[in-house]
């Protein structure tokens, strides 16, 4: 049973969840935006130049160790207030129905969702970041170094989305 107070759109399909989780997760901080309500936040994190914090939680500290030396980072981060039990979508900025894996939506059955930032600043365990798309006070995962020489595909493309007219 959905906790999502939206509700399924048309073209929208969810399933029951399995009763037991297979894994757990450390949240290692909170990030925050100015972000308070999903319709707030941008579509994708390339739409926004809002400078956000990221709050490393100190136990964690050390591990930021030399951040500072890249200009990007990939965040991974947990949408906590996504609903997790839809296998097709109707998203509202496209008018047809894709599967869950087609998209980049929160919505899925682990709500990760990643992000390149520009990295801004560094002050103790808060780091100032560039491009992120995600509510404030959302569960933060993990950070790693962004990598250009073997994280870029340029040559990548999802075919649906290329072929959008609009």
């Amino acid at each position: 049973m959905s906790t999502d107070p939206y509700g399924l759109r048309p073209g929208e399909a969810a399933i029951e969840l399995p009763e037991d989780f297979d894994a757990g997760v450390y949240f290692v901080g909170r990030i925050r935006t100015p972000w308070q309500r999903r319709e707030e936040c941008p579509k994708n994190a390339r739409e926004s130049d809002a400078v956000c914090s990221i709050e490393v939680d100190p136990r964690y500290a050390a591990a930021l160790k030399d951040i500072e030396t890249s200009s990007h980072l990939l965040v991974l981060y947990w949408m906590d207030k996504a609903r997790r039990d839809l296998v097709l979508q109707a998203p509202r900025h496209y008018d047809t129905q894709r599967g869950t894996f087609a998209l980049r939506s929160p919505v899925r059955p682990n709500p990760i969702a990643a992000s390149v930032v520009k990295l801004v600043g560094v002050a103790g365990p808060r780091l100032s970041v560039i491009g992120l798309d995600c509510l404030d006070g959302t569960p933060l995962i993990d950070i790693k170094p962004y990598f250009a020489s073997v994280d870029a595909v340029p040559d990548a493309v999802v075919g649906w989305h290329a072929e959008r007219k609009t």
